[in-house]
C-alpha cells in the first residue's frame, strides 16, 4: 500500500464505529504477507488493532468498511455511489431521502473512512 492508503488505514481504525470483521485482510507489520481475518479471528483482532491495518484496497475490505458505515449511521441503504454533479467525486448516501457529499474525495475507501468519522 501506498503511504497515503497506509493514513487512509490508520484513520479508519481510529474511527469510534471501527472494528476488525470476518473477511477483511489486513496488514500485519510481523507477517510477511497479508492475511485475511476469519470470523475465528474477530476477537483477537481487538488486541491486534494496535499494528493491524486493514487493507483498503481489498474489495472484500471495502464491503466490510461500508457495513461499519451503515452501522455507524444506522441506515441499512448507506452506499457509495460517483456524484457526476461534483465532476465524479465519491459520494456516501446515508438516507433514502439525503445524501451527504464528501467533496474530494477521489476513491470510494476514502468517502467511506470520512463517513465512519462523521458518524454520530
Amino acid at each position: 500500500m501506498t503511504e497515503e492508503q497506509i493514513e487512509l488505514a490508520k484513520r479508519a481504525v481510529a474511527c469510534k464505529g471501527w472494528r476488525f470483521m470476518g473477511g477483511m485482510r489486513v496488514l500485519d507489520p510481523i507477517g510477511p504477507h497479508p492475511q485475511r481475518i476469519s470470523d475465528d479471528d474477530e476477537g483477537e483482532a481487538s488486541w491486534r488493532a494496535n499494528y493491524w491495518l486493514p487493507d483498503l484496497t481489498d474489495p472484500a475490505t471495502l464491503g466490510c468498511l461500508l457495513a461499519l458505515v451503515r452501522e455507524a449511521w444506522g441506515d441499512p441503504h448507506a452506499s457509495a455511489s460517483w456524484d457526476y454533479e461534483t465532476n465524479g467525486q465519491v459520494v456516501v448516501a446515508c438516507s433514502r431521502t439525503s445524501r451527504w457529499i464528501f467533496r474530494d474525495r477521489q476513491t470510494e475507501a476514502e468517502a467511506l473512512v470520512a463517513a465512519l468519522e462523521a458518524a454520530p
